[in-house]
């Protein structure tokens, strides 16, 4: 079974982080898949996610989450639930991949992966909810399932990237992270103006 070397290990607890933002239940099955068949040798911590129930449960969640995330206004509504469960787990996950390899000092390394891990999570949460949002406010419906696809696609391509290709993950995870900060920007600024021009009293 392959063993993580520490660019590796970098690389795949980075794009845990991101990736829990955007996709937490479908990460959760792919680091279980690839525990399961032997891909690559998960953590102690982690263990779990090979179980055959853990991945059941974590598929059905994704499907619903593919469905739910096609959806406007039920898209922005997964999302706002899913502030208190994405940013949290990817915390976790990343804390489970790292404080097997830090040795004596596991439980500092725990907290400082935990906090990488919820940060990257938030960003890309944070990025993925104001863009859905801003797309709701369009009457089409092809914007948020083209944005929805591109999550489908990006993070499978991110994780793997992470694994086998860590010298390509890394430009493409920066690259990745100025566009969500550009995004959060943009969207906001856009959300907010739609408020005040909602909220502003029509003329007599």
């Amino acid at each position: 079974m392959p063993q993580l070397d520490a660019i590796q290990l970098l690389a795949l607890a980075a794009a845990l982080g991101w990736a829990s933002g955007l996709r937490l239940y479908l990460t959760v099955l792919l680091v279980g898949i690839a525990g399961h068949w032997g891909w690559i040798a998960l953590p102690p911590g982690l263990q779990v996610l090979a179980s055959p129930l853990v991945m059941s449960c974590a598929a059905a969640l994704a499907f619903v989450e593919f469905l739910a995330d096609k959806i406007p206004l039920v898209d922005s509504a997964w999302d706002a639930l899913h502030t208190l469960i994405r940013i949290p787990a990817g915390a976790a996950l990343v804390a489970g991949l790292v404080s097997a390899w830090a040795g004596d000092h596991g439980q500092a390394w725990a907290v400082v992966a935990a906090l990488f891990g919820g940060g990257l999570a938030a960003v890309a949460h944070t990025a993925k909810a104001s863009t859905r949002a801003a797309a709701n406010t369009s009457p089409e419906p092809f914007s948020n399932i083209g944005l929805s696809l591109m999550g489908d696609v990006a993070v499978p391509t991110m994780l793997w990237l992470a694994w086998a290709h860590p010298f390509i993950f890394f430009p493409l995870l920066v690259l990745a992270l100025a566009v969500m900060g550009a995004l959060i920007w943009l969207c906001f600024k856009f959300l907010r103006a739609l408020l005040k021009r909602v909220r502003r009293p029509s003329p007599a």
